[in-house]
């Protein structure tokens, strides 16, 4: 992992999980549908081809949230440290600020993968209005749908993360 000082810019991608089943046993245990694996697989390999190379993931221990991870992982080809977090799966916009800040200083980029409306919600809040035009117009005219990736440059230490304090890089839609 490459150590990262407090001036050295960081990378937040936002990740919403992709399409799941519409029935299980419970909420929390819906499994990604064939499309959403597939969905998540294609993010994985655009966010390799836009050179993404997380140091960690945050990632809600929800089903469909843990299999997202595990097929952007393999469409990246990328192996980190991930903390399957209960209160990601739960959190709103403040609370998934609070789990953010908690990364490890030395974290240089961190993957979230979670739910709506809450990563939606972040990924608005921490975009600071100033990024690519064309990144910008695509996650407001298609909304953070599926398989959903807003990758952002962050210059502040993770614990200082507000709102405003990203600046949108890229943002895509898996969708094999």
């Amino acid at each position: 992992m490459q150590q990262s000082s407090s001036d050295d810019p960081r990378t937040l991608v936002v990740v919403r999980h992709a399409r799941a089943e519409p029935v299980a046993p419970s909420d929390h245990e819906r499994a990604l549908a064939p499309r959403g694996r597939a969905d998540a697989e294609e993010a994985g390999r655009w966010l390799r081809g836009q050179g993404v190379e997380p140091d960690a993931a945050l990632v809600s221990d929800a089903l469909r949230a843990v299999q997202t991870w595990e097929q952007l992982a393999t469409g990246a080809g990328w192996e980190c440290p991930v903390d399957y977090s209960a209160a990601l799966y739960a959190a709103g916009d403040d609370s998934a600020f609070d789990l953010i800040r908690e990364t490890d200083p030395a974290v240089g980029c961190l993957v979230v993968v979670g739910h709506n409306p809450t990563v939606a919600s972040v990924a608005e809040l921490v975009d600071d209005g100033e990024g690519d035009t064309e990144a910008t117009t695509a996650m407001l005219t298609r909304g953070f749908a599926t398989a959903a990736v807003a990758v952002f440059a962050v210059a502040v230490p993770w614990s200082e993360l507000e709102p405003g304090t990203g600046r949108l890089l890229a943002f895509h839609v898996g969708e094999a």
